[in-house]
């Protein structure tokens, strides 16, 4: 039997980061992967393919718009399976890396699905390893909705939303969150008809209400349409297409949506099922949420679990974060536990919407007192000479000037919300970030904007 300091199961985000920083110090590590390519959901039918048909959809949608900046151009088309041919490269290219950086560092791959047949053993397929300490990173699944049977030909789930052959005339998406929205905006700018229905009376449950508001305002815009305060009834598979039964929240009343696909992303689930946990003892809750403490230690000696098996962020640098700290407190190196009220969340829609910290409503339940600063893109020089003036950065500060909470959307939300994520973490004044010298003309001088606002000194508002 061939015995390793650490088996890691799953090799997402949280997982292979987790294997190689373990390698870098100094433990005989294994990891196990069922997957015929290392990256998990993430690099594999998650993030990374999404992001590159975000990015062609956008390249096309543009195309619309040209003429402003004086350009004109031809006849114009696009060809979905070149599209998907591209999204199917990059997530190559990134999965072929990770073996590269497995191999750099010593760890060893074991295909296959993993099983832990006591502490100190594992299983992978016919072979049964030694592990001196076990990481369970087996991230998660789709969630399912009751009475809805996903089949990735007309009712979808993420993974069949990412490969469909053609673009569907009537794409219903079933709920308003993240996925949901990256990828109804990803069919509806390559001409589908696009319709978001949401049990909430909102969009993008969790984030700043008024980010929300603006964000559906913009995506109407671009030709979403929002069935908001609906239950889904049933999903009805009716030949090549299906009909969504619908009840209205407020009066009960039935509504019909004849669609030829279904996209159903009501979020995710820990995908801990199937390892043996309940038998050895380890803790799961009924969502399947493996219990931890601050090290990541589960009840049984020698095994941990991070990432979207455990409470927190649903997100892959959440799960970066969580496996670094894990290793290193394994390693015998004093490694503080993540602060998630830290952890960025990003949609990448076009506008981008980006969130840390606590929310405007959050913080009036609370009773805490506090301040707000906005500034709006459209008063930006460098959002206006690209054209990219929707949107705005909101901060939310406490009245000695400490930054509770920073929402933006707009273009390259993402990128910018990573000022004020350094600055929370590093205790970072409103005053401060305010004071710092911001490049002109650049997007980042709204984020310098809104923190002046904040303290009641605007100067471009």
């Amino acid at each position: 039997m061939r015995n390793f300091d650490l088996v890691v199961i799953g090799a997402g985000p949280g997982g292979y980061v987790a294997a190689l920083r373990a390698a870098q110090l100094g433990l005989s590590v294994a990891c196990v992967e069922e997957r015929a390519t290392l990256g998990g959901t993430c690099l594999n039918v998650g993030c990374i393919p999404s992001k590159a048909l975000l990015s062609s959809s956008e390249h096309w949608a543009e195309v619309k718009h040209l003429a402003a900046h004086g350009i004109t151009v031809g006849e114009a088309g696009f060809d979905l399976g070149a599209m998907m041919a591209r999204k199917d490269k990059v997530v190559g290219d990134l999965t072929k890396g990770i073996a590269h950086l497995f191999k750099k560092n010593g760890v060893e791959w074991l295909n296959g699905r993993g099983t832990i047949l006591a502490a100190g053993q594992v299983q992978v397929g016919d072979e049964v390893v030694g592990a001196k300490n076990i990481l369970i990173a087996t991230g998660s699944e789709p969630a399912t909705l009751a009475g809805v049977a996903v089949d990735e030909e007309v009712v979808l789930s993420s993974t069949g939303a990412l490969s469909l052959a053609r673009v569907p005339e009537h794409l219903v998406v079933i709920g308003a969150g993240v996925i949901g929205l990256e990828l109804g905006q990803v069919w509806a700018r390559l001409g589908a008809k696009v319709t978001v229905v949401e049990y909430l009376d909102r969009i993008l449950p969790g984030a700043d209400g008024e980010i929300a508001k603006t964000a559906q305002r913009l995506l109407q815009r671009q030709g979403l349409a929002f069935q908001l305060g609906r239950k889904v009834a049933s999903v009805t598979r009716d030949g090549a297409g299906a009909t969504v039964t619908l009840e209205r929240r407020d009066t009960g009343a039935v509504e019909t949506l004849a669609a030829d696909a279904v996209l159903v992303a009501i979020g995710r689930r820990p995908r801990t099922a199937g390892l043996g946990l309940k038998a050895l003892g380890v803790t799961v809750d009924a969502r399947g949420f493996v219990a931890v403490d601050g090290q990541f230690r589960t009840g049984v000696a020698g095994i941990y679990a991070i990432g979207d098996a455990v409470p927190g962020p649903m997100l892959a640098h959440k799960a970066e974060e969580d496996g670094i700290a894990a290793v290193e407190g394994i390693a015998g190196h004093a490694h503080a536990a993540p602060d998630y009220g830290l952890v960025p969340g990003v949609v990448y829609t076009a506008p981008e919407i980006a969130s840390l910290g606590a929310t405007e409503e959050a913080l009036k339940e609370a009773g805490r007192p506090h301040v707000v600063g906005r500034f709006q893109f459209i008063a930006n020089g460098r959002a206006r000479a690209m054209g990219a003036t929707d949107g705005l950065v909101k901060v939310l500060g406490s009245e000695t000037g400490r930054i509770l909470g920073a929402h933006i959307i707009g273009r390259n939300a993402g990128e910018l919300i990573q000022e004020l994520v350094l600055a929370m973490s590093t205790g970072a004044t409103l005053e401060q970030v305010a004071a710092s010298s911001h490049a002109h003309p650049g997007m980042g001088e709204a984020v310098k904007e809104a923190c002046l606002a904040a303290l009641g000194k605007p100067l471009h508002a």
